[in-house]
């Protein structure tokens, strides 16, 4: 399963990008769009869902629950809006994530099941903190590998995170390299882009590999890194999620000036532990411990 996560501050550019999304064969149920803003919920959904129907002739489009926007009181956030076939058990994943943390209960009735299989259920935690910094949402998850290199593209190209034009091919192969820090803590070294494809899996084995042989302390080094696009961003998500599942954690060292850029548009540096020295960030994993891991 491949995740393609755009970030946006304008409507504007989200409804370009659903439309886009649309127009180029991605599937409705690939895709979710998230907000806190009701008025860009329904103006957004009435204007996709008349697109949606006039590129498809009148005759198919997004279905009635794509278009209308699905609403969950998220404990600690308030009101949280959606749009997407997948859009109200997203929005139960977050009201749960939220719930747990606030010690409260969703008070809508959720299918169990349907919260333990569903692909986001990890991730929902950093859903809710990107929503938290205004920022909009549009995820897209798919098996297929085409769907997930035209939704990259849009997303890179519209997004806040893929603001920067992407770079020019790179002859050189993504590489990911480990050597132990002390203390149990784990450096990962990032050589490349994280990028769809090769990038992406690079990552998402090594931090897996890492996890299998018990090494739940992990800092991410980003210094040789060059461009991340939407499914870098997803992996980053994954990544993120995976590591604290397993009862551990993951931070990022030294990001480069154009990742660190990225970081900061997309409000990503809000959610990720940044640290800019290897020393200092050895030091964070035990001050984080011993207060418990803020996210």
């Amino acid at each position: 399963m491949e995740t393609a996560v755009g970030i946006f501050s304008s409507r504007e550019n989200a409804e370009h990008a659903l439309e886009y999304l649309l127009e180029n064969g991605v599937p409705e149920d690939a895709i979710v769009y998230l907000t806190r803003s009701e008025s860009e919920a329904v103006i957004l959904g009435k204007e996709i869902g008349g697109f949606a129907g006039g590129i498809a002739g009148g005759a198919v489009g997004f279905g009635a629950g794509v278009v209308a926007a699905t609403l969950a009181l998220i404990p600690g956030m308030g009101e949280v809006f959606a749009l997407g076939a997948g859009a109200a058990a997203l929005l139960a994943l977050l009201g749960k994530k939220a719930g747990e943390a606030a010690g409260a209960k969703l008070t809508k009735n959720v299918d169990a099941e349907v919260l333990r299989d569903h692909p986001s259920a990890e991730d929902a935690e950093v859903f809710l903190n990107i929503l938290k910094r205004n920022r909009s949402l549009i995820v897209v998850r798919t098996e297929s590998r085409q769907i997930a290199e035209t939704a990259c593209s849009i997303l890179d190209r519209m997004g806040i995170s893929g603001a920067a034009a992407a770079p020019e091919p790179l002859e050189k192969k993504m590489r990911a390299t480990s050597r132990p820090a002390g203390d149990g803590i784990t450096v990962l070294e990032l050589h490349g882009r994280i990028m769809l494809g090769e990038g992406n899996i690079i990552l998402r084995d090594a931090v897996q590999d890492l996890l299998t042989r018990g090494n739940k302390k992990i800092l991410l080094s980003l210094a040789e890194v060059d461009h991340i696009d939407s499914a870098g961003i997803g992996e980053l998500v994954r990544s993120h999620s995976a590591v604290r599942k397993a009862g551990g954690q993951l931070k990022l060292l030294n990001p480069s000036a154009k990742i660190e850029e990225m970081l900061h548009r997309s409000m990503l540096h809000k959610i990720f532990d940044v640290q800019k020295d290897e020393a200092a960030a050895i030091k964070s994993f035990a001050a984080s411990s011993h207060s418990g891991a803020a996210f």
